[in-house]
């Protein structure tokens, strides 16, 4: 017998070693599976499977591709489905525009790999409304028509080339652009009339009759009420005598009156931080597509300049769209369809693909027109209709996480889109820098609301309202100018938008690495309170002073390495942990402005990397100087509370008013 090859002598030798028995080994053997056939052979039947010990090469070479094959497949399946496709563009002989009809239905649907985004809502609106002011000249009261700029956006929820050159975000450079002076303007105050009223109007003053006495403003009760208020704030400032002076008179207490500083400190915990030795992974732009309605028409260049291309990509979008769309005017209610990617360049979204669809004014069906597509040379050439929508009546976006901008980028992109002058912007992000974390990303839906006048011969508008609107929280600020002439902006309590203290006093704002808060300790590895926030940057990045004030300690102090403490007004103390180095003759004693450099970052103490801990104290205990509720710089007088109040509502009577119909100027 033969069994795989198996001579008889073997076998007999495998029963006889095994234990079995020669008359029954056989039996067992067959039992088994044993089979009494040939070795393996090649000699496989043509055509046929392969039989017993026969192998086929063609079989098993064909199963073989299969397999790759199949592997091919997939993953050209799963890379396309995870957004590896690097073009959208295609010969122009495959084009099917708007006069033909294309067979692929495939490519007017979405596969079933396709991965949805949220889509988010996007307003735009750039107004003009008309309001009858009076100016006060002399002696002499002029009534005049006046025209303002309304604006009512979603912040931008994307970067373009719009603020591709816009400045690094520095809190202490925007403090010295909300130090600049206002120039007074005769619109800052403005007394509006709910009608207009053409022409200019003058109106004389007369000598009242002598037996007129008009009823009295203030009560005696009012201003007795008022005296004892305003004595009993002066002797709160911290004062005692001496400080009984005219109601309308400054009171003179402030950092250089605080007098002598306490020597030393006592019960000070040591800090001992650590950073991630590895930073956290980046996140990449994405893909992302807004669609924009163009509703009263208009050139084509003015809308796409404010949707991601530029002067020098323009130019080769229109000569690639010529052929098919020779105007560029584009009709009432046509439709844009901008798909937005990352760049190769930047840290911005450039355009990928453009499709234009017009409005049948018959039945308001949308059809497509043309689209235009980026090749890898960097060109636009035309390409196929992306597949088809249902177009909202809103505009909207696709809200890629990755892609939100900061609150600071966003303001600027959302301010350039409505062709806000950059020194108004300056302005604006200046005076929330103090409320809001202006490194933050946003959320989609946040939104901005400007009201300024209306462009003058140079081109010049005043501000005059601005409100930012973050999640839930809603910042409002109205433009104020005080008898003695100067000129500020204060939110409806009549505050200015102004805190003491900046949240974070390092030039560019840093990283932030780690949060007030308790956590884990990185040596010890017990549960600790973090008693400041980590912000890094790179070494000898320049640390400010957080706001006006005196200078406690400056020296080595155990956990914290080269550190400062500053003591500030209303028994709020600032810290300044790690520093590399403290600025040159930084004593105790000394005074210190907001935004005066004390040192400079570094990794001293209990450090692992280059950063500075910031700590903020309120009578001794440490708390969050991301989210610490800090005081005003400085609030309205009172005496201005009347007028004040007026020109808050004058304000938002402006907001809703209806706008000129034939002025509206859509820029979406």
């Amino acid at each position: 017998m033969r069994s795989f090859g198996l001579s008889d002598a073997k076998v007999a030798a495998f029963v006889h070693h095994g234990g079995i028995s020669r008359k029954g080994g056989a039996k067992a053997l067959r039992l088994s599976g044993w089979i009494d056939e040939p070795a393996l052979t090649l000699n496989s039947t043509q055509g046929d499977h392969p039989h017993g010990r026969e192998l086929s090469f063609a079989w098993l070479t064909g199963t073989v591709m299969t397999g790759l094959t199949s592997v091919l497949l997939m993953g050209a399946a799963l890379y396309v489905s995870f957004e590896g496709q690097d073009t959208f563009s295609t010969a122009y002989e495959a084009l099917q525009l708007i006069n033909g009809k294309t067979d692929d239905s495939s490519s007017q649907q979405g596969t079933k790999g396709d991965r949805r985004r949220p889509v988010t809502q996007t307003r735009s609106d750039y107004e003009l409304v008309d309001a009858s002011i009076r100016e006060l000249t002399g002696d002499r009261s002029l009534i005049r028509k006046q025209s303002f700029v309304r604006i009512r956006a979603t912040l931008a929820t994307t970067a373009t080339a719009l603020t591709a050159d816009v400045p690094e975000y520095d809190p202490v450079a925007m403090l010295e652009a909300d130090d600049q002076p206002s120039e007074q303007a005769p619109v800052a105050n403005p007394e509006i009339y709910a009608a207009n009223i053409e022409g200019e109007v003058s109106i004389r003053t007369s000598v009242l009759p002598s037996g007129f006495v008009p009823s009295p403003a203030i009560t005696d009760a009012n201003a007795a009420q008022f005296s004892k208020e305003t004595v009993e704030n002066l002797f709160a400032e911290g004062g005692g005598e001496g400080l009984l002076m005219a109601a309308y008179a400054p009171a003179p207490s402030g950092v250089r009156d605080l007098g002598v500083v306490d020597a030393g400190l006592s019960g000070v915990a040591e800090n001992v931080t650590i950073l991630a030795k590895t930073s956290a992974r980046d996140n990449h732009l994405g893909r992302s597509e807004r669609i924009v309605a163009m509703r009263e028409g208009g050139a084509l260049r003015d809308t796409l300049l404010k949707n991601g291309f530029d002067e020098r990509t323009y130019p080769m979008l229109a000569a690639s769209l010529a052929n098919v769309i020779p105007s560029e005017l584009m009709p009432r209610n046509a439709r844009l369809r901008i798909l937005m990617g990352p760049s190769r360049m930047s840290d911005t979204l450039i355009p990928y693909r453009l499709s234009i669809y017009f409005a049948d004014e018959a039945n308001g069906a949308i059809r497509h027109a043309a689209t235009a597509a980026l090749t890898d040379r960097g060109s636009y050439v035309l390409g196929l209709p992306p597949p088809d929508i249902a177009f909202p009546e809103e505009d909207t976006e696709q809200v890629n996480v990755n892609n939100l901008p900061t609150i600071y980028r966003a303001i600027w992109e959302t301010a350039r889109k409505h062709d806000v002058d950059d020194a108004i912007t300056r302005r604006v992000v200046a005076m929330f820098a103090y409320d809001v974390d202006l490194s933050k990303r946003i959320s989609a839906g946040d939104s901005i609301e400007i009201l300024q006048t209306a462009p003058d011969g140079s081109g010049r508008s005043e501000l005059l309202y601005v409100a930012l609107k973050t999640g839930s929280t809603s910042r409002e600020l109205y433009r104020f100018r005080t008898d003695e002439g100067s000129v500020d902006f204060y939110d409806p309590e009549g505050e200015t938008g102004k805190r003491f203290l900046t949240r974070r006093p390092v030039k560019g704002g840093g990283r932030l690495v780690s949060r007030f808060g308790y956590r884990v300790h990185p040596i010890f590895k017990t549960r600790k309170l973090h008693t400041g926030s980590d912000f890094a940057a790179p070494l000898g990045t320049p640390i400010y002073a957080a706001g006006d004030g005196v200078v406690e300690r400056a020296q080595w102090v155990s956990g914290y390495g080269k550190y400062v403490q500053l003591k500030h007004v209303n028994g709020i103390e600032t810290a300044y942990g790690h520093m590399s180095r403290i600025a040159d003759g930084l004593e105790p004693g000394m005074p210190v402005r907001q935004g005066q450099i004390i040192g400079y970052v570094g990794s001293t103490g209990n450090s692992t990397g280059n950063h500075l801990h910031y700590e903020i104290r309120v009578n001794g205990r440490p708390v969050d100087p991301l989210s610490v509720k800090l005081p005003r710089d400085k609030a309205l007088p009172p005496q201005y509370e009347a007028s004040f109040t007026q020109t808050v509502t004058q304000v938002r009577e402006l907001m809703q008013r209806p706008a000129i119909p034939a002025l509206v100027v859509a820029q979406r």
